[in-house]
């Protein structure tokens, strides 16, 4: 029987050279660090959406960029699908990466403005799916970019023929041709107005249904974690300070820093 646990996380910690002062000395440079990342411990149910929430500066990204090994740990465990995530290199890893998928804060930071549409979205196929012809992979890319709510039209065009919105589409559309696991949404709506970013919002539960995935929703607004999380965690100067299900940490939070941030939002949505 599979581990209903998709990920595990131990105990993972990151930390970066500080800044200093020109009247620090060398030794003081050199050993100074800031804790980005400091102990956080979870585990991710398939199927479950988990809205990782807190201030910028608290360390949600560099998780994020750890759990895809964009950047290595300096401790901890990870273990996805039962595997040591950590511990994968050569084809082992490149089979688990493909599993697990990202969407970018920037839609248009994260998309090659000098690639047409067709060829951002298709080169994970490309990549990981050599065998596949030219037109076998053009088909995967449109059906893909059918169901974001882009049409076939869209191919041929760059990344500044299109809106914000669209171009996230766009964004969603790469990260799901693999037909991932796991897909982790870092502040995915917070570069778009609010009336777009709930649409996209929108797109990704109705994905996350169609596609059986597992989310990962990072964002610094409750309004927006709410929406969508089944679970949340709570994180503050690198650590998860509270996490449990939704209603319960939305509606009852216990840790006085959740407490101050549900209390600087004027209603949070059901």
């Amino acid at each position: 029987m599979p581990d209903k646990n998709l990920l595990e996380v131990r105990d993972l910690r990151k930390s970066f050279a500080a800044s200093t002062s020109a009247f620090d000395r060398d030794d003081e440079r050199s050993s100074r660090r800031a804790m980005a990342v400091d102990g956080v411990t979870f585990s991710l149910a398939r199927g479950e959406t988990l809205g990782i929430v807190g201030e910028s500066g608290c360390g949600k990204t560099t998780l994020a960029r750890m759990l895809l090994r964009l950047i290595e740990p300096d401790s901890g465990e990870m273990r996805f699908r039962g595997e040591d995530w950590l511990g994968a290199h050569g084809s082992e890893l490149r089979a688990l990466r493909r599993r697990i998928q990202m969407v970018f804060q920037d839609p248009i930071a994260s998309l090659n403005a000098r690639m047409r549409v067709g060829s951002i979205v298709g080169e994970p196929l490309a990549i990981h799916e050599p065998q596949l012809s030219p037109a076998e992979r053009r088909a995967r890319t449109m059906q893909i970019l059918e169901a974001v709510g882009l049409g076939p039209e869209c191919l041929d065009r760059y990344p500044h023929e299109f809106s914000g919105g669209q171009r996230q589409r766009v964004g969603i559309a790469r990260a799901l041709i693999l037909r991932p696991d796991l897909l982790v949404a870092d502040e995915p709506v917070s570069a778009l107005d609010v009336s777009v970013g709930a649409q996209i919002l929108e797109l990704l539960d109705r994905l996350r249904r169609e596609f059986s995935l597992t989310l990962i929703l990072i964002s610094h607004s409750l309004p927006v974690v709410a929406q969508l999380a089944t679970r949340v965690a709570v994180m503050q100067a690198g650590r998860f300070v509270e996490t449990g299900p939704a209603q319960q940490v939305l509606e009852a939070p216990q840790h006085p820093y959740t407490q101050a941030l549900i209390a600087a939002v004027p209603e949070i949505p059901a």
